[in-house]
């Protein structure tokens, strides 16, 4: 049941009013979005909400004209209006910030603000003055300290969001969309833009916030609707529990904590010594660093995405070509083994994009439970392999990972993401290990899927294997990690117990090293406590 939920709009009396109506869009036999109603007021910031996969940004490309419904309306201040593309949803007052920038790295920030839009001088030289005053006037208005002059690809990635939002506001946006906007954020930097958010709401702007993360829909939403599998299953108010919403998305109760005991880690079996990985054209993208995991602990590994993280997995599995120092498992030295020999020592690997590098789509669900060991026994006698058993290990595993498929012939790359990455895990922990490393191990998995992912992967922990985990999800950090390294730049910024704070765990994530995040953290806390004495 939907619950309603008052609007301001006659106490704000300004901005755009947004309204879908019965928006449908097919893609064949495929229905991505399903009769979707949707109310955006001005002065209001309204998130939608739902799994990876569930139509949110379907329906979105759809309001931006980047789709064209199959069927329903799209209205403006209760306007009918058709967009054939972009072009007219900006000329309508509607701005979009992509998840993926859209900005050109070699061009500056009035560059990028006036492409599209670009004003000439008498001659037909590009007039970029008056879009640096734009520039410097919007960026004033909201903090959001943004040089005209300075070039994108020399700015943090906060700050190039913070150009997205410009632009949009440039062309006079009443109505901004912001597509899962803090997937490649700090926290430091996603707590800035909830600010920015909160000051554009004041303005009278109507934001649409599409996440999957249910503190950061919390924390600045008026109004939250859940979509699950292209349905529209309810709205509900800010102060709904992270427990409701969460069951709201996935459509059963699921459990957001995860109870594990205290580790009891042995001796330190995998060291990791001064390794380096320059990339193909000679930069540092791992620079020396030195790290050891010891048998039943969980290492995890934050930082915003392109730090270093891709660069070290695959070092240790031996898939970069450009690697000095020292990996050791148990004593053997891995830099410049085969990743058949390295897999063969014991090594477990979940890599971070399932579809390219951890299954063959084509086939079948029983094959890619044993890629790994198609060669040898028991799977294989020689060259000749034996169906039964291979049929009879998919059998256990679709039922011990609750692989939702229609049999374990079919196509691997037919399954829905979750259940995907349900097939990597299990292939990679079907055999004794002595590392498991599983990167960004829950992306695009729903919540309950997630629930189960993480106890498999402390149950790993518990059986004695050292465990390296990698994620850009800080809650995922905190929820599974024994001890934290934080990658920045490719470089080490420390390592630090799992019950270091978010903020601390922030500044590192920005360039910080240990000790300094620590001091300046508990500064920043010294502060807000003598600011709370003060108003008492």
């Amino acid at each position: 049941m939907r619950t309603v939920v008052p609007t301001d709009k006659e106490q704000v009396g300004w901005g755009l009013k947004l309204e879908l109506k019965g928006i449908t869009k097919r893609f064949g036999s495929l229905v991505a979005n399903d009769h979707i109603d949707l109310v955006v007021q001005p002065g209001q910031v309204h998130s939608l909400l739902g799994e990876n996969g569930a139509g949110k940004s379907t329906l979105m490309n759809v309001l931006y004209g980047l789709y064209e419904p199959s069927e329903g309306q799209i209205l403006v201040d209760d306007k009918p209006v058709t967009f054939d593309g972009p072009g007219d949803a900006m000329a309508a007052g509607i701005g979009m910030v992509h998840q993926h920038f859209m900005l050109v790295p070699v061009f500056t920030v009035a560059e990028n603000v006036a492409l599209g839009n670009e004003a000439t001088k008498a001659g037909g030289m590009l007039n970029l003055d008056d879009t640096r005053a734009r520039i410097r006037e919007i960026s004033d208005q909201y903090g959001f300290e943004v040089d005209p002059d300075a070039v994108i690809e020399d700015l943090p990635v906060g700050v190039q969001q913070r150009v997205e939002i410009i632009k949009a506001l440039l062309r006079d946006a009443e109505v901004l969309i912001l597509d899962e906007p803090t997937a490649v954020l700090t926290p430091k930097e996603t707590d800035e833009l909830l600010g920015i958010m909160g000051q554009l709401k004041a303005d009278g702007k109507a934001i649409v916030f599409i996440s999957h993360k249910l503190r950061e829909v919390k924390a600045v939403s008026d109004i939250i609707t859940v979509i699950r599998r292209g349905k529209v299953v309810g709205d509900a108010p800010a102060s709904a529990s992270t427990t409701e919403l969460a069951e709201m998305m996935v459509g059963r109760a699921v459990s957001l904590t995860l109870n594990k005991e205290a580790a009891q880690p042995g001796e330190e079996t995998f060291t990791v010594s001064d390794l380096t990985v320059l990339s193909p054209t000679g930069q540092r993208v791992v620079d020396g660093i030195s790290f050891g995991i010891a048998r039943g602990e969980i290492m995890a590994v934050a930082g915003v995405q392109g730090n270093g993280q891709t660069e070290l997995t695959e070092a240790i599995l031996g898939l970069q070509d450009h690697v000095s120092g020292s990996i050791r498992l148990e004593g053997r030295e891995l830099v410049g083994k085969r990743v058949k020999d390295i897999i063969g020592a014991g090594v477990g690997f979940v890599p971070e994009d399932r579809s390219v590098e951890g299954l063959v789509g084509t086939f079948s669900v029983a094959e890619n439970l044993i890629l790994n060991r198609y060669d040898r026994p028991p799977f294989a006698r020689g060259l000749a392999m034996k169906p039964g058993l291979i049929a009879k290990n998919a059998e256990q595993y679709i039922a011990e990972f609750d692989v939702r498929t229609q049999s374990a012939e079919a196509a691997a790359g037919t399954l829905s993401g979750g259940n995907q990455q349900k097939v990597v895990m299990a292939r990679e922990l079907s055999r004794p290990l002595k590392l498991f490393i599983a990167s960004q191990p829950t992306r695009g998995v729903d919540v309950g899927s997630i629930e189960f992912l993480h106890k498999r992967i402390v149950a790993e922990r518990d059986v004695g294997t050292p465990v390296l985990i990698v994620s850009t999800e800080l809650d995922e950090v905190l929820e599974l990690a024994d001890r934290i390294a934080v990658l920045y730049q490719g470089r080490l910024m420390g390592i630090v117990p799992a019950g270091t704070s978010r903020g601390e765990l922030g500044l590192m994530m920005a360039g910080m090293n240990a000790e300094e995040a620590q001091a300046q953290q508990a500064q920043a806390e010294a502060q807000q406590t003598d600011v709370e004495g003060g108003e008492e």
